[in-house]
């Protein structure tokens, strides 16, 4: 028969693998203690008749001891799946424990409570975003360093051989032996048609036709007047000096009255015609433009 003042005052006195001597007092490490503390009443190994709530991967269960299967061990403890909802989980709790002691069924309660909490303040702080901080032993942050400057250096051989083969492949040095992978000629290729395409100019269209007719008829009208009122005179009215202008008081205006200067009446005739036409077509060319 198992008498369970013997067994507490060994595990008190003598040796407990589950106390856990600390200068606030002495805790209890065994997962089935209701509280937490090492004292007499919360002990489940001296206690034959013992009450507790465990978390299996968040989900409560009760566990219940009682004298009636202290020669079973492997049937020792009886659990309960309790509810998710903190009030029927309560309800019951009080229904399996109606005939128990009230201080292990207040325990239990307060220790459901605790859980509960826990929960919850669980489930808040996955919400959040939190940073993890990893710390590196030295020797490995070395190690890898080590590994990266050679993988760095490989890359750059591997780099400046391929530019040689390259370049002795262009001058012809292999003549007619082609011995090399495909993928990289490839990839060669695609990188100079690439270049290519870069140095093509790109040409570019743009809307200026009316300036351009605008500048164009001015021209025209200009030079029109020009013409036109030095078409009734003769080639020595026309002549020039050695730096290939018309001599000043040579020039003819469109007025025809102030040039005329031998007095002759067909050439006074024939100006003021010029001068008619000019603004008929001055006329027309401003409509035109409009």
């Amino acid at each position: 028969m198992q008498n369970d003042e013997v067994i507490w005052q060994v595990i008190r006195h003598n040796h407990c693998s589950f106390m856990a001597k600390l200068e606030t007092g002495n805790f209890c490490r065994n997962p089935y203690n209701v509280t937490g503390i090492c004292n007499r009443s919360s002990c489940p190994l001296a206690n034959s008749r013992y009450v507790t709530i465990r978390d299996h991967d968040g989900v409560f269960y009760l566990y219940m001891k009682t004298i009636e299967r202290a020669h079973m061990p492997n049937k020792l403890w009886e659990r309960v799946k309790l509810p998710r909802n903190y009030e029927k989980a309560l309800e019951l709790i009080d229904k399996h424990l109606m005939y128990w002691p009230k201080f292990l069924i207040h325990k239990t309660k307060q220790r459901l409570t605790k859980m509960t909490q826990m929960r919850i303040r669980m489930r808040k702080l996955q919400l959040k975003t939190r940073e993890k901080v990893m710390t590196m032993p030295t020797r490995t942050r070395r190690r890898e360093a080590r590994r990266e400057a050679k993988a760095e250096t490989a890359a750059v051989l591997d780099k400046s051989i391929e530019k040689e083969l390259l370049e002795r492949l262009q001058k012809g040095v292999y003549e007619n032996i082609y011995n090399y992978p495909v993928k990289e000629y490839n990839k060669v290729l695609d990188e100079e048609e690439q270049l290519e395409r870069e140095d093509e100019q790109e040409i570019e269209y743009v809307e200026g036709y009316e300036d351009i007719e605008e500048e164009e008829d001015m021209e025209d009208f200009g030079g029109l007047a020009v013409d036109e009122s030095l078409k009734g005179y003769d080639d020595d009215d026309m002549s020039t000096d050695d730096e290939g202008t018309y001599n000043a008081d040579r020039k003819k205006s469109c007025s025809g009255a102030e040039e005329v200067n031998d007095g002759s009446k067909t050439k006074l005739k024939k100006a003021k015609v010029l001068v008619e036409v000019e603004h008929e077509d001055a006329g027309g060319r401003q409509k035109r433009l409009h």
